[in-house]
């Protein structure tokens, strides 16, 4: 009796072991199927026996959806077409250059382009003309083909995805339940994305379009919700979207319209693995969108790789330029008397008429913002910061107050030089010059949007002199003032001048002891 319990302990324990290390090897086995796309029976047939166990507890891999056909192309050519020379002059005019197969663009909203239920929305918006990369970017994306967008900040690229991928959903079957967004939009921070998806319901809306916006920082019952209650298109940074994948609260099986915004932030930011990791779990037919500001080679290689042929639109200049119409101001003065410059400059701005202007100020640490929110406010001026520190619910109180007019001063860190879209930025202000061209172009690209004027304001200092050259570049292709000073530190400075690293208190004054040191990782710390 003893004899045959021991046997039966250990056959039992055998089995146990067996199904263990057969679960954990399928798991392996499935990612290498999948990527030779190889079916796994045949790939390892002493496996087959594993249909005769009981796993049902177990979720070991998925099996490839059942793919159903779709359609993408719902452009249909306008009855008046623009003479050659219209288009030609247009297309010249924006600096448009278009690679790869592309109809004509559109030149005002009179065209036939969209159908009725977004052509009417747009007549209720009082839209008249569609922007440059609009007119452009409108047919390729309705006529289902693949596409890349360059453009500076401000252009109207969100309804240039958006409307079609409106077309695009109203033309697929209704969704199921439990099934995922036919439409999926990727974007780099919780404030763009929350952004989106206020274009995303005023257009919508009244298509009965639904849509849900995940993003990180918040909770997550409202977003379940969202999904839930089915929603065709779906607005998410890529880390809470693969929360949701790996949980199996939504999937991408149904997924056949695809966009990347500001692919080139999201890189910078290190989301490549996740951004891959989404794009291989959505069916390799589908039509992507990616979108940025500019086309460095990662966002290249990134594009190479998923999507396959399409057309690469670039408005403007492929160089680094900013939005021709801000006026850009350049003050060369000393570190210690900038916070007196820029107490005259915000009373001088914010008083203009006896009217309030919104001014956007960047500084290039949360300490530096903290300090001057606290030196404006001494001044008796009202503002906010914002900066990593700040929770979501911080962060959307500060950005309510700011639209609604609440409070018309806001500085921030460079977390709010992209994706931060408020109407009616009058001015920006740098504090501190930031450690790169690029990030000037987005941080002065918060005003003058949407063809409206603009007016940015930099301190420039000797600290930056190896940023003069760029400077002098921008304001030049701009056709801006570039004030003597500025010139001076420019044909001072070597091209090929390393930076010396300083993370101390950019605010140190007088006889004041500066901090050294750091490195890099505190230098990261102390920013955004």
């Amino acid at each position: 009796m003893i004899i045959n319990a021991f046997y039966f302990t250990v056959q039992c324990y055998s089995e146990t072991m067996f199904v263990r290390s057969t679960i954990c090897t399928l798991y392996h086995c499935a990612s290498i199927a999948t990527k030779y796309n190889t079916n796994l029976a045949a790939l390892y047939p002493r496996f087959n026996r594993i249909n005769d166990i009981h796993l049902k507890s177990y979720k070991v891999y998925q099996e490839a959806p059942d793919w159903r056909p779709f359609e993408k192309n719902f452009y249909r050519p306008p009855d008046n077409i623009h003479p050659k020379e219209d288009i030609d002059r247009f297309i010249s005019k924006h600096k448009i250059t278009v690679n790869g197969p592309a109809p004509t663009p559109i030149l005002s909203f009179d065209e036939y382009c969209f159908p009725d239920y977004v052509q009417n929305e747009l007549k209720g918006k009082d839209f008249t003309t569609p922007t440059p990369i609009q007119s452009q970017c409108w047919p390729i994306a309705l006529s289902g083909q693949n596409l890349v967008g360059v453009a500076q900040t401000g252009s109207g690229k969100t309804l240039g995805y958006i409307l079609p991928a409106i077309v695009h959903v109203k033309n697929q079957e209704a969704l199921q339940k439990r099934e995922g967004p036919i439409a999926l939009v990727l974007a780099p921070t919780r404030e763009l994305a929350q952004q989106i998806q206020q274009v995303a319901n005023e257009f919508g809306t009244p298509s009965n379009v639904r849509n849900a916006c995940l993003y990180g920082g918040s909770d997550k019952r409202p977003q379940v919700h969202a999904l839930q209650q089915g929603s065709e298109i779906v607005i998410a940074t890529p880390g809470r979207l693969i929360d949701f994948l790996d949980s199996g609260m939504t999937n991408l099986n149904r997924c056949t319209y695809l966009v990347l915004d500001e692919a080139d932030r999201m890189l910078d930011m290190g989301f490549e693995p996740q951004i891959r990791n989404i794009l291989e779990r959505i069916r390799p037919d589908r039509q992507t969108l990616m979108w940025s500001a500019t086309w460095p080679k990662d966002v290249r290689i990134l594009a190479e790789d998923f999507l396959g042929s399409f057309t690469q639109i670039n408005v403007g200049s492929m160089e680094l330029c900013a939005n021709h119409n801000i006026k850009q101001v350049v003050q060369v003065c000393d570190e210690a008397k900038k916070r007196f410059e820029l107490q005259a400059l915000i009373q001088n701005i914010h008083g203009q008429d006896g009217q309030p202007r919104k001014i956007l100020v960047f500084a290039e640490t949360k300490q530096g913002v903290d300090y001057i929110g606290k030196y404006i406010k001494s001044c008796g001026i009202k503002c906010s910061v914002l900066h990593g520190d700040k929770s979501q619910k911080e962060r959307e109180h500060i950005l309510n107050g700011f639209r609604s007019g609440i409070v018309n001063i806001v500085v921030a860190t460079d977390m709010a030089a992209r994706g931060l879209d408020v109407a009616g930025i009058n001015c920006v202000i740098n504090f501190d010059y930031p450690s790169t061209s690029e990030a000037y172009i987005h941080r002065i690209g918060r005003t003058g949007r949407g063809g409206a004027p603009g007016t940015a304001h930099t301190f420039f200092t000797e600290n930056d002199a190896e940023r003069a050259r760029d400077l002098v570049a921008v304001l030049r292709e701009a056709k801006q003032e570039v004030p003597d000073g500025l010139m001076e530190i420019a044909n001072s400075c070597s091209p090929v001048r390393k930076r010396k690293l300083f993370y101390g208190n950019p605010f140190s004054m007088g006889n004041q002891k500066l901090k050294h040191g750091g490195g890099h990782n505190n230098s990261k710390k102390q920013r955004r």
